[in-house]
């Protein structure tokens, strides 16, 4: 980001709009639209290659998604910290570096993915960023067969990951071999690239909270490097039957009253059961409503005519269960 790119803090207004912004009050779409200023004929200017409406389309889906409150408030924290660099910055004020690798804790399905692409599309539109891919990585990507394999491999990610964020699924699986094993190895690897190329890529590590926890204490480099923590909480049933219908809705289908209470039901029992120690949050939604998509073409393949509503509409004989552990 340039210095001077958003309208002084100094107006009466634009304190308001941070303060509501801070507090979550207004999304971080309506703050960064408040900020441009009505009297602005141009984009809101933060780095050269910056693209107003990719950046506010990118924050936009962030806001969007099911839940993750917590999430999106450090977000906001986030983006109103670098904000203030560039405010500071046009003062000609000190400023301390803003390290940005994260942690992100969560069982399977909860958004963790989703939320590392986001935010490596939203850092390359305020200029953090270079390209804003996201390169994602697990332990078999990382680490080799033989001594020096492991260094090379790990070199070869970072290098793909320069100018976006690298992201380690699974990331405590690296120490668990012990102290032969090949996974420390990709661990110091890791940190000697994130010296080495300071400020030119974001890593991510994510995984289980209590693992992930473990697995910065394995290492005593790892903390001071990862000072960001993303907790991804599970879906209750509110929230997962609303991701159903989101789900729906973009293929085009509609959720009967009588599936939804099915799939309402189901998921109750599991949440009862005990099922939901091994339960993969909205991954387990959207193997669900692809299979309830197959089972409802099945179900209409043999039918001489057709009328629109029957193509859209799934129905409670078009959602089945295999294992609710998957």
């Amino acid at each position: 980001m340039r210095a001077g790119s958003y309208p002084s803090p100094t107006k009466p207004e634009m304190r308001g709009i941070i303060h509501e912004y801070k507090n979550g009050q207004i999304s971080l779409v309506d703050a960064l639209q408040l900020m441009s200023g009505e009297e602005s004929k141009g984009p809101i200017r933060t780095h050269p290659a910056a693209n107003r409406e990719k950046l506010l389309s990118v924050l936009g889906e962030l806001d969007s998604l099911v839940g993750l409150h917590q999430v999106k408030r450090t977000v906001r924290e986030i983006f109103a910290l670098l904000y203030m660099q560039e405010r500071r910055n046009e003062y000609r004020l000190n400023t301390d570096p803003i390290v940005l690798h994260m942690v992100f804790k969560g069982n399977p399905g909860t958004g963790k993915t989703t939320v590392a692409r986001l935010l490596a599309q939203m850092f390359r539109e305020v200029g953090v960023l270079e390209k804003g891919h996201l390169v994602e990585v697990e332990r078999a990507d990382l680490v080799g067969e033989y001594i020096g394999h492991t260094a090379q491999k790990a070199r070869e990610h970072i290098k793909k990951a320069l100018g976006g964020v690298l992201f380690i699924d699974e990331a405590y699986s690296l120490a668990r071999g012990g102290e032969k094993d090949f996974g420390r190895e990709a661990i110091d690897c890791l940190v000697k690239g994130m010296e080495d190329y300071r400020n030119q890529f974001i890593a991510i590590i994510a995984g289980y909270e209590d693992e992930m926890d473990w697995f910065l204490s394995t290492n005593p480099g790892l903390p001071s490097r990862f000072p960001i923590h993303l907790e991804f909480p599970d879906y209750d049933v509110k929230s997962l039957l609303e991701i159903a219908r989101r789900m729906a809705k973009d293929r085009q289908y509609n959720l009967s009253p009588e599936a939804e209470l099915k799939l309402h039901l189901h998921l109750r029992s599991l949440f009862t059961s005990g099922k939901f120690r091994h339960f993969s949050n909205a991954r387990w939604v959207r193997n669900t409503m692809e299979r309830a998509i197959r089972n409802h073409a099945v179900r209409l393949f043999d039918e001489p005519t057709l009328t629109r509503g029957q193509v859209m509409t799934l129905i409670p004989q078009d959602f089945t269960w295999e294992a609710d552990s998957q």
